[in-house]
Protein backbone atom coordinates (compact mmCIF):
# COMPACT_ATOMS: atom_id res chain seq x y z
CA UNK A 1 0.00 0.00 0.00
CA UNK A 2 1.25 3.53 -0.70
CA UNK A 3 2.28 5.71 1.96
CA UNK A 4 -0.31 8.43 1.94
CA UNK A 5 0.80 11.90 0.87
CA UNK A 6 -0.33 14.82 2.98
CA UNK A 7 -2.82 16.87 0.92
CA UNK A 8 -1.97 19.67 3.28
CA UNK A 9 -1.04 22.92 0.33
CA UNK A 10 -1.97 20.86 -2.27
CA UNK A 11 -4.53 22.30 -5.07
CA UNK A 12 -7.57 20.50 -5.67
CA UNK A 13 -10.02 20.68 -8.44
CA UNK A 14 -13.85 19.32 -7.32
CA UNK A 15 -16.22 19.11 -9.53
CA UNK A 16 -19.78 18.92 -8.98
CA UNK A 17 -18.74 20.38 -5.75
CA UNK A 18 -22.29 22.86 -4.86
CA UNK A 19 -23.89 19.83 -3.24
CA UNK A 20 -23.41 16.04 -1.72
CA UNK A 21 -20.15 14.20 -2.42
CA UNK A 22 -18.31 17.32 -3.44
CA UNK A 23 -18.76 19.63 -1.58
CA UNK A 24 -18.18 17.48 1.70
CA UNK A 25 -15.29 16.18 0.18
CA UNK A 26 -14.18 19.75 -0.46
CA UNK A 27 -14.86 20.76 3.15
CA UNK A 28 -12.51 17.64 4.39
CA UNK A 29 -9.77 18.57 2.42
CA UNK A 30 -10.02 21.51 3.64
CA UNK A 31 -9.45 20.82 7.04
CA UNK A 32 -6.67 19.01 5.82
CA UNK A 33 -4.92 22.10 4.77
CA UNK A 34 -5.46 21.82 0.97
CA UNK A 35 -6.67 24.62 -1.18
CA UNK A 36 -9.98 23.70 -3.09
CA UNK A 37 -10.81 24.40 -6.48
CA UNK A 38 -15.05 24.26 -6.64
CA UNK A 39 -16.46 23.80 -9.95
CA UNK A 40 -20.26 23.44 -10.53
CA UNK A 41 -22.76 25.28 -11.93
CA UNK A 42 -24.87 26.49 -8.62
CA UNK A 43 -23.38 29.72 -7.71
CA UNK A 44 -25.46 30.69 -4.42
CA UNK A 45 -24.40 26.69 -3.15
CA UNK A 46 -21.01 27.11 -4.74
CA UNK A 47 -20.29 30.44 -2.82
CA UNK A 48 -21.33 28.90 0.76
CA UNK A 49 -19.21 25.44 0.44
CA UNK A 50 -16.50 28.15 -0.76
CA UNK A 51 -16.87 30.11 2.39
CA UNK A 52 -17.27 26.95 4.60
CA UNK A 53 -13.59 25.53 2.71
CA UNK A 54 -11.77 29.23 4.05
CA UNK A 55 -9.75 31.17 2.61
CA UNK A 56 -7.84 28.82 0.35
CA UNK A 57 -11.23 28.22 -2.02
CA UNK A 58 -12.21 29.86 -4.79
CA UNK A 59 -15.52 28.83 -6.87
CA UNK A 60 -16.07 28.33 -10.54
CA UNK A 61 -19.34 28.61 -12.33
CA UNK A 62 -19.05 25.49 -15.19
CA UNK A 63 -21.27 23.03 -17.61
CA UNK A 64 -18.29 20.04 -18.00
CA UNK A 65 -20.27 19.18 -20.83
CA UNK A 66 -19.14 22.17 -22.39
CA UNK A 67 -15.14 22.60 -23.91
CA UNK A 68 -15.47 26.40 -24.10
CA UNK A 69 -16.83 27.02 -20.46
CA UNK A 70 -14.20 23.77 -18.87
CA UNK A 71 -10.78 25.79 -20.49
CA UNK A 72 -12.76 28.96 -19.20
CA UNK A 73 -12.37 27.65 -15.79
CA UNK A 74 -8.77 25.81 -16.20
CA UNK A 75 -7.40 29.51 -16.79
CA UNK A 76 -9.66 30.92 -14.03
CA UNK A 77 -8.05 27.69 -11.94
CA UNK A 78 -4.50 28.09 -13.09
CA UNK A 79 -4.90 31.91 -12.50
CA UNK A 80 -5.39 31.91 -8.58
CA UNK A 81 -3.73 29.10 -7.47
CA UNK A 82 -0.71 28.14 -10.41
CA UNK A 83 -1.52 25.17 -10.92
CA UNK A 84 -3.33 21.83 -9.87
CA UNK A 85 -2.29 18.69 -8.12
CA UNK A 86 -5.43 16.53 -7.38
CA UNK A 87 -8.67 16.78 -9.82
CA UNK A 88 -12.02 14.80 -8.62
CA UNK A 89 -14.46 14.04 -11.73
CA UNK A 90 -17.71 13.78 -9.64
CA UNK A 91 -19.78 15.76 -11.38
CA UNK A 92 -23.19 13.66 -12.72
CA UNK A 93 -27.05 13.28 -12.22
CA UNK A 94 -28.83 10.65 -12.61
CA UNK A 95 -33.25 9.10 -13.47
CA UNK A 96 -34.57 6.45 -12.49
CA UNK A 97 -36.86 4.98 -15.49
CA UNK A 98 -37.09 1.76 -18.04
CA UNK A 99 -35.76 2.47 -21.55
CA UNK A 100 -39.14 2.47 -22.97
CA UNK A 101 -40.87 5.09 -21.19
CA UNK A 102 -37.75 7.35 -20.30
CA UNK A 103 -37.41 11.20 -22.03
CA UNK A 104 -34.61 10.82 -24.51
CA UNK A 105 -33.34 13.94 -24.05
CA UNK A 106 -32.56 13.31 -19.93
CA UNK A 107 -32.00 9.91 -20.50
CA UNK A 108 -28.91 11.01 -23.29
CA UNK A 109 -28.09 13.97 -20.85
CA UNK A 110 -27.13 11.57 -17.97
CA UNK A 111 -24.55 10.11 -20.35
CA UNK A 112 -23.48 13.41 -21.32
CA UNK A 113 -22.89 14.44 -18.27
CA UNK A 114 -21.37 11.97 -16.60
CA UNK A 115 -19.25 10.59 -19.04
CA UNK A 116 -18.89 13.08 -21.57
CA UNK A 117 -18.64 15.24 -19.24
CA UNK A 118 -15.49 13.79 -17.08
CA UNK A 119 -13.86 13.07 -20.22
CA UNK A 120 -14.16 16.68 -21.14
CA UNK A 121 -12.79 17.50 -17.28
CA UNK A 122 -9.50 15.62 -17.76
CA UNK A 123 -9.14 16.51 -21.18
CA UNK A 124 -9.12 20.28 -20.25
CA UNK A 125 -7.03 19.55 -16.73
CA UNK A 126 -4.35 17.23 -17.82
CA UNK A 127 -1.70 19.68 -19.15
CA UNK A 128 -1.94 20.93 -15.56
CA UNK A 129 -1.99 17.44 -13.89
CA UNK A 130 0.99 16.60 -16.54
CA UNK A 131 3.15 19.57 -15.05
CA UNK A 132 2.44 18.64 -11.12
CA UNK A 133 2.81 15.06 -12.08
CA UNK A 134 -0.54 15.33 -9.98
CA UNK A 135 -3.46 12.76 -9.30
CA UNK A 136 -7.05 12.20 -11.20
CA UNK A 137 -9.47 10.44 -8.90
CA UNK A 138 -12.54 9.26 -11.45
CA UNK A 139 -15.70 8.70 -9.43
CA UNK A 140 -18.00 5.90 -10.55
CA UNK A 141 -20.38 3.81 -8.52
CA UNK A 142 -21.35 0.64 -7.42
CA UNK A 143 -23.07 0.50 -10.67
CA UNK A 144 -20.16 0.30 -12.40
CA UNK A 145 -19.83 -3.22 -11.21
CA UNK A 146 -22.96 -4.28 -11.33
CA UNK A 147 -25.56 -3.73 -13.76
CA UNK A 148 -28.92 -2.36 -12.64
CA UNK A 149 -32.23 -2.51 -14.38
CA UNK A 150 -34.19 0.94 -14.76
CA UNK A 151 -30.94 3.43 -14.13
CA UNK A 152 -29.18 1.66 -17.40
CA UNK A 153 -28.52 5.26 -18.41
CA UNK A 154 -26.19 5.96 -14.86
CA UNK A 155 -24.89 2.68 -14.87
CA UNK A 156 -24.05 3.07 -18.67
CA UNK A 157 -22.23 6.06 -17.90
CA UNK A 158 -20.85 4.93 -14.62
CA UNK A 159 -19.11 2.11 -16.32
CA UNK A 160 -18.11 4.04 -19.58
CA UNK A 161 -16.31 6.46 -16.47
CA UNK A 162 -14.42 3.38 -15.07
CA UNK A 163 -13.21 2.05 -18.17
CA UNK A 164 -11.88 5.48 -19.59
CA UNK A 165 -10.12 6.20 -15.84
CA UNK A 166 -8.41 2.82 -15.82
CA UNK A 167 -7.64 3.14 -19.50
CA UNK A 168 -6.15 6.81 -19.30
CA UNK A 169 -4.49 5.46 -16.15
CA UNK A 170 -1.79 3.38 -18.27
CA UNK A 171 -1.50 6.20 -20.45
CA UNK A 172 -0.52 8.66 -17.83
CA UNK A 173 2.02 6.47 -16.16
CA UNK A 174 4.98 7.99 -18.28
CA UNK A 175 3.83 11.29 -16.94
CA UNK A 176 4.13 10.85 -13.56
CA UNK A 177 0.27 11.07 -13.04
CA UNK A 178 -1.33 8.84 -10.89
CA UNK A 179 -5.10 7.96 -11.79
CA UNK A 180 -8.05 6.47 -9.70
CA UNK A 181 -11.67 4.91 -9.39
CA UNK A 182 -13.97 5.86 -6.56
CA UNK A 183 -16.70 3.59 -6.13
CA UNK A 184 -19.42 4.28 -4.09
CA UNK A 185 -23.05 2.78 -3.17
CA UNK A 186 -26.02 4.56 -2.01
CA UNK A 187 -24.93 7.43 0.24
CA UNK A 188 -26.76 10.03 2.33
CA UNK A 189 -26.73 12.90 -0.17
CA UNK A 190 -29.28 14.77 -1.85
CA UNK A 191 -29.48 12.45 -4.84
CA UNK A 192 -29.37 9.50 -2.90
CA UNK A 193 -32.06 10.68 -0.71
CA UNK A 194 -34.30 11.00 -3.63
CA UNK A 195 -33.25 7.75 -4.87
CA UNK A 196 -33.46 5.34 -1.50
CA UNK A 197 -36.89 6.87 -0.75
CA UNK A 198 -37.72 6.09 -4.55
CA UNK A 199 -36.34 2.32 -3.34
CA UNK A 200 -36.90 2.00 -0.14
CA UNK A 201 -33.08 1.76 0.53
CA UNK A 202 -30.89 2.29 3.17
CA UNK A 203 -28.16 5.06 2.80
CA UNK A 204 -24.68 4.77 3.78
CA UNK A 205 -23.07 6.97 6.10
CA UNK A 206 -21.52 10.32 4.17
CA UNK A 207 -18.53 11.28 6.42
CA UNK A 208 -16.87 7.58 6.70
CA UNK A 209 -17.22 7.73 2.63
CA UNK A 210 -15.69 10.80 2.45
CA UNK A 211 -12.86 9.96 4.69
CA UNK A 212 -12.25 7.21 2.51
CA UNK A 213 -11.93 8.88 -0.65
CA UNK A 214 -9.54 11.71 1.35
CA UNK A 215 -7.44 8.10 2.12
CA UNK A 216 -7.31 7.29 -1.21
CA UNK A 217 -6.42 10.57 -2.66
CA UNK A 218 -3.62 10.69 -0.15
CA UNK A 219 -2.43 7.40 -1.09
CA UNK A 220 -2.49 8.06 -5.13
CA UNK A 221 -5.13 4.94 -4.79
CA UNK A 222 -6.28 2.85 -8.16
CA UNK A 223 -9.32 1.63 -6.19
CA UNK A 224 -11.27 3.72 -3.92
CA UNK A 225 -14.41 2.20 -2.04
CA UNK A 226 -16.69 4.38 -0.40
CA UNK A 227 -18.30 1.16 1.61
CA UNK A 228 -16.21 -1.23 2.18
CA UNK A 229 -18.58 -4.29 1.55
CA UNK A 230 -17.74 -3.05 -2.48
CA UNK A 231 -14.71 -4.15 -2.46
CA UNK A 232 -15.83 -7.50 -2.51
CA UNK A 233 -18.04 -7.67 -5.45
CA UNK A 234 -14.46 -6.84 -7.77
CA UNK A 235 -13.72 -10.28 -7.65
CA UNK A 236 -17.38 -11.21 -8.32
CA UNK A 237 -18.28 -8.79 -11.08
CA UNK A 238 -18.44 -11.68 -13.73
CA UNK A 239 -21.57 -13.06 -12.00
CA UNK A 240 -23.77 -9.94 -11.16
CA UNK A 241 -25.46 -9.95 -14.21
CA UNK A 242 -27.09 -12.96 -13.92
CA UNK A 243 -27.98 -12.54 -10.32
CA UNK A 244 -29.64 -9.07 -10.94
CA UNK A 245 -31.80 -10.36 -14.05
CA UNK A 246 -32.34 -13.45 -11.86
CA UNK A 247 -33.61 -11.52 -8.91
CA UNK A 248 -34.30 -7.95 -10.63
CA UNK A 249 -37.24 -9.02 -13.05
CA UNK A 250 -40.09 -9.05 -10.83
CA UNK A 251 -38.87 -5.71 -9.02
CA UNK A 252 -38.07 -4.11 -12.31
CA UNK A 253 -41.47 -4.77 -14.06
CA UNK A 254 -43.44 -3.74 -10.53
CA UNK A 255 -41.41 -0.22 -11.15
CA UNK A 256 -42.14 0.14 -14.47
CA UNK A 257 -46.12 -0.04 -13.86
CA UNK A 258 -45.98 2.84 -11.28
CA UNK A 259 -43.55 4.46 -13.08
CA UNK A 260 -46.26 4.37 -16.26
CA UNK A 261 -48.76 5.67 -14.02
CA UNK A 262 -46.58 8.63 -13.04
CA UNK A 263 -46.32 10.13 -16.42
CA UNK A 264 -43.26 11.66 -18.10
CA UNK A 265 -41.81 14.04 -15.21
CA UNK A 266 -41.00 10.61 -13.74
CA UNK A 267 -37.98 10.01 -15.74
CA UNK A 268 -36.70 13.65 -15.57
CA UNK A 269 -32.93 13.84 -13.70
CA UNK A 270 -34.19 13.41 -9.77
CA UNK A 271 -32.72 15.36 -7.23
CA UNK A 272 -31.53 19.51 -6.77
CA UNK A 273 -28.76 18.38 -9.05
CA UNK A 274 -30.42 17.39 -11.86
CA UNK A 275 -32.88 20.35 -11.86
CA UNK A 276 -29.94 22.40 -11.57
CA UNK A 277 -28.57 20.89 -14.55
CA UNK A 278 -32.13 21.29 -16.40
CA UNK A 279 -32.33 25.11 -15.55
CA UNK A 280 -28.89 25.53 -16.54
CA UNK A 281 -29.58 23.90 -20.17
CA UNK A 282 -33.21 25.73 -20.62
CA UNK A 283 -32.08 29.16 -19.09
CA UNK A 284 -32.75 31.56 -22.10
CA UNK A 285 -29.57 32.97 -23.40
CA UNK A 286 -28.70 36.43 -22.28
CA UNK A 287 -29.66 39.32 -24.45
CA UNK A 288 -26.67 40.84 -26.05
CA UNK A 289 -25.94 44.55 -24.66
CA UNK A 290 -25.87 47.39 -26.78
Amino acid sequence: MRTPEPIGGKVVVITGAARGIGAALAERLADRGARVALVGLEPEQLAAVAARCGRGAAWFECDVTSPEALAETVAGVEKRFGGVDVLVANAGIAMGSPLRLSDPDAYDRVIEVNLMGSIRTVRAFLPLLIRSRGYYLQIASLAALSPTPMITAYGASKAGVEAFALGLRTELAGHGVGAGVAYLSFTDTDMGRVAGRSGRLRLHDLDSAIGRLVSGIERRSTYVYGQRFIRLLRPVRGVMPGVVHLLGRGPAARFETSLAQAGPQASSPIGPGGRADTKARTAPDPEPSA
